[in-house]
């Protein structure tokens, strides 16, 4: 028996033929659809401390946290997003740069950038409960309820294991075929990863089980031209209210947490 296998622009033919002429049997494989674009509709605007280099940002059971960067300002915190005032939770050491968070089974998880180690802290008292070790850069972290998801800077995201922080699987990212890189902060919306490209003012929407960019949100001109001032860098953060759907952004040492809702192009 023999077997032949094309590839075409148009998708995948999987032919499988035999001594029979008659015995012929075609497989093909549809294009996937294009990534849809979004503009977005600003619902409703938050005070945000601009001393606070936003890395990781989460919503759940009401309460806003945060995880920030820069090395002796790296902290966990929560936000009160009525007045913007921040409480800190645990600071990290001054020789350490934080990264992203997750929330998962009443524990926060705090990556640091180089340093290669995770926090694990008690939700509820802030404290460090563990700490894991992991090769190369901590960037965006986020969960779907079970694994942690982790990004480092490449087009790579870590499926990991929240017991052990072992890798079980690894996702790359691709926008219609090509890998797209410098994947930064993450949040898990609606089972999808929604990811910050860092150096960009776009959001990504990817799907977990393919690593496909499924929708492509701009958020140009999202910080008013009033509110930019020197100190003011790069959009990051995304947070998710699953009990209400509401959707918020934010970047590093903006004074502004914006909910948004996404307008299809």
């Amino acid at each position: 028996m023999k077997k032949v296998l094309w590839i075409s622009l148009f998708g995948l033919v999987l032919t499988a033929c035999s001594g029979r002429a008659n015995s012929r049997q075609t497989i093909v494989q549809e294009t996937p659809p294009a990534p849809r674009n979004y503009t977005y509709r600003v619902v409703a605007s938050h005070p945000h401390s601009t001393d606070s280099y936003t890395q990781g940002l989460l919503f759940a059971d009401g309460v806003m946290w945060e995880g920030t960067g820069n090395y002796g300002q790296s902290h966990l915190q929560r936000i009160d997003l009525e007045t913007g005032t921040v409480k800190k939770i645990a600071s990290l050491p001054r020789s350490e740069f934080g990264e992203g968070i997750a929330l998962l089974d009443g524990k926060i998880y705090q990556l640091t950038w180089m340093e290669n180690k995770a926090y694990v802290y008690d939700a509820a008292t802030g404290k460090v409960l563990r700490t894991f070790t992991y090769t190369g850069e901590g960037w965006g972290l986020t969960t779907d309820g079970e694994l942690l998801y982790m990004s480092d800077g490449s087009e790579y995201i870590r499926i990991l294991d929240p017991g052990t922080f072992n890798v079980k699987e690894t996702l790359a990212v691709t926008y219609e075929g090509a890998p797209v890189r410098m994947v930064n902060e993450l949040e898990w919306i609606d089972g999808k990863i929604w990811a910050n490209v860092y150096l960009t003012q776009q959001i990504i929407i990817i799907n977990p089980e393919t690593g496909r960019v499924e929708g492509v949100v701009d958020l140009r001109g999202l910080l008013p031209e009033e509110d930019i001032t020197a100190k003011t860098d790069v959009l990051n953060g995304i947070a998710y209210d699953a009990a209400t759907g509401r959707i918020f952004v934010t970047g590093k040492n903006w004074s502004k947490i914006f909910e948004i809702e996404l307008i299809e192009q």
